[in-house]
């Protein structure tokens, strides 16, 4: 709760005189890009945003029962979210990183696959990795849209591993890959910087970059989701996703660590 409690701190921007308020949550992945438009937005419209990074499932539930008037998804629209219109507003990549003591530069996805199913509990199984250790898999918990995106695309929809570390936030997935030789996480572009002690690894040949992932090359590449109540949906959210879908948003995109692809295109 604490740390959730930091996180919402870094995200609530201050308010200027007569600035409307919006409510959001959702994902933790796209915190660093949230943060940037959040700021450049300010620049256009005077607007207080609080954001809470509880998980992009868990964000599309508070926008259902009317906590949030807005959440951002890192995974496709499902059956469960009744009531809710999801827009498209920028793309991301679901990176898979390891530290960097690992040896391994690619991985096919059954393999990848095998390590978060339990199926390979040693790097001795991976020839190419130089490590003969328990191999240490983080993921991410139930309430993230990136827990369900990884689940569908690797997974084949069946469930981590009991050996699987689940964290709340991507940014831990990271710090715990970093921290452990042995380590192995998916996360999301924006974490996987210069400083971040962490190095990303390809998946059937293609690594996580923004040309493939923009491309769609990169099998873990996924649309980012704005996500409003179908009905009685707030103006002011609808105008911010609007904006983010400019020219003078993908700047800002782009340089926080994802990739704009929507840019001055009709909401779908």
């Amino acid at each position: 709760m604490a740390v959730l409690a930091a996180l919402v701190a870094a995200l609530a921007i201050p308010a200027a005189a007569g600035a409307t308020t919006l409510i959001g949550s959702g994902s933790s992945a796209e915190q660093p890009i949230l943060q940037a438009l959040f700021a450049a937005y300010l620049q256009v419209k005077p607007v207080h945003f609080v954001y809470t990074a509880d998980g992009g499932n868990a964000g599309a539930k508070d926008v259902q029962q009317g906590r949030s008037q807005f959440a951002i998804n890192t995974r496709a629209p499902l059956p469960s979210d009744s009531g809710l219109t999801y827009i498209k507003i920028y793309q991301d990549g679901l990176c898979i990183a390891v530290n960097p003591a690992n040896q391994l530069t690619n991985l096919p996805a059954s393999q990848l696959a095998d390590i978060f199913l339990g199926n390979f509990t040693n790097w001795s199984s991976l020839p190419g990795s130089g490590l003969t250790t328990t191999i240490a898999p983080f993921g991410r918990s139930s309430s993230a849209g990136s827990y369900t995106f990884f689940q569908s695309v690797i997974l084949g929809g069946q469930s981590q591993a009991g050996d699987v570390a689940q964290d709340d936030l991507d940014g831990e997935v990271a710090v715990a890959v970093k921290n452990n030789a042995a380590g192995i996480g998916y996360v999301g572009l924006a974490d996987t910087g210069k400083g971040k002690g962490i190095k990303t690894i390809s998946v059937n040949g293609t690594p996580c970059s923004p040309r493939f992932i923009k491309s769609g090359a990169y099998l873990l590449s996924r649309p980012i989701w704005f996500v409003v109540p179908t009905t009685g949906a707030s103006k002011a959210a609808l105008t911010f996703a609007s904006w983010i879908r400019t020219k003078a948003a993908a700047a800002v995109i782009n340089k926080a660590g994802a990739v704009a692809t929507y840019a001055h295109r009709n909401f779908k």
